[in-house]
Parts: C-alpha cells; structure tokens; sequence
C-alpha cells in the first residue's frame, strides 16, 4: 500500500556494527518513479543502505521511511531454487505473497516473457548461464508488481558484454514499470546508464559526498554511452568517486 510522499526516505541514518560505525548520517529521498544509484568504495555501506532500506536490518539512529510494502529486492547471487524449475522458481514470491495462483501463473509468465525467457520455463537453473540466471532473478521480484525495486549490484559478476545488455534490459523494465529504483554498484558507467541521480559515497564511515543529476531522457540507447556527454559526465562521477576513495 502507498501512502503520500516520497516512496523512501532516509532521515540522519546511521548504522554501527559493535564499535564499528558502517554508516555516517545519511539522508536520501527516492521518488515515484525515479532511479537512483549508489557508488562508492567497498567497505563504505552501500549494501547496508539496501538492509536498511529493506527491513532486513534497522538503523542505529535516525529514521528510515517507506511508504510502500510492495518492495522488490534483486541481490547479488540470483539464488534460485536448483530443484525447481525457472518458471517455478519465478512463481515463488507470489505463491509465499498467498496471491490467487492463476494470477501469479499469469504475471510469471509475462515477467518471463519482459525478461526474454519465455523459452527457458522448463528449464533447470544449471541449465542457463550466468546472466540468464540474474535476468530470472529479475523476473521473479517483478511477479509482486513491485513500487519499490532495491539491486544489490546484481550484475557485478557477470562480464562486461553481458552485464551491458542486461543494463539495458533494466533500463527498459524501467520504463515500461516506473517503479522507483535503488541501485547499488561499482561501475560508473552502470549508475549514469540507469539513473537519474546519482549518490557518491565516501569511504567507511559511509556518507553521501555527492550528487550528479544525470539528464539523459529515457528509454536510452546503448549508443548513449559513446557520446561526448556521457563521458563527460561519467568523468565527474569518477572523479568524485576517487576522492572519496
């Protein structure tokens, strides 16, 4: 259910682990429809920031909002059922949600059918290769319809041509759904393809150091990334990620 107001808001954050504080003052806001991408160094806390955004974990001070319970939550390993098959493994969150099963079976085969598996159904998930896994781990948060859709860089292992289509894929799913997006990720390139902010974060304790509005309209063509303004912008993103490094 939504109610008023900005989908997630993060009001002086802070999370601290025994005598070892993750996670500075943090405040951040994702709209309706707005994608929004983390990056930072590793170890700052950006995949505590997805936790916390979550309910997965609670803050140590301050106070984490959501106006939405429909939230869709991508990790880093696709972490499907290897004894069930892609189209059961899909079905899953709306079968645990106690949706009607007609309506799961048919909003499981239409998120295959987004996500170009409409043809691997049947399939085990030995059977397909790394991307096609993360692109089932997809269709399978997309089954609830979620408003709110977290990635905990869900492409970071895959290689450089894949995870290129599978940004793209995403971008895509965007803009058909609008859901608001958190993104957390390495790659610059990935956080300027996707957003339309993106949040720098510095080293541990993390807080946010910068922000980059990315004005590129969407749907955006994968030849985006080879003009003079998406270097130029994907410079200053660098730029500022290595001073907070």
């Amino acid at each position: 259910m939504t109610k008023p107001g900005p989908l997630l808001s993060f009001n002086a954050v802070t999370r601290t682990f025994g005598k070892v504080q993750a996670v500075a003052p943090v405040d951040l806001q994702i709209s309706a429809g707005e994608f929004v991408s983390v990056i930072g160094p590793s170890g700052c806390g950006k995949s505590t920031l997805l936790r916390l955004a979550s309910g997965l974990d609670r803050a140590s001070s301050g106070e984490v909002v959501r106006t939405t319970d429909n939230v869709g939550y991508v990790f880093q390993d696709a972490t499907l059922m290897p004894w069930r098959t892609v189209r059961r493994n899909v079905e899953l969150l709306g079968e645990l949600s106690g949706a009607n099963r007609g309506n799961v079976k048919m909003r499981a085969q239409a998120a295959l059918e987004s996500v170009g598996l409409a043809d691997f159904g049947d399939h085990l998930p030995r059977q397909l290769s790394g991307g096609m896994k993360m692109r089932a781990s997809l269709a399978r948060a997309l089954v609830l319809e979620p408003e709110l859709f977290l990635f905990d860089e869900p492409f970071g292992a895959l290689d450089e041509i894949t995870r290129t289509r599978l940004n793209t894929q995403l971008m895509e799913l965007f803009v058909e759904h609008r859901f608001g997006g958190l993104l957390i990720t390495h790659s610059v390139d990935e956080s300027v393809f996707l957003s339309d902010r993106v949040l720098v974060m510095s080293a541990r304790p993390g807080r946010i150091v910068a922000e980059f509005a990315v004005p590129f309209a969407f749907p955006r063509p994968p030849e985006l990334r080879y003009t003079a303004e998406f270097a130029e912008l994907s410079g200053r993103v660098a730029k500022a990620l290595e001073e907070a490094s």
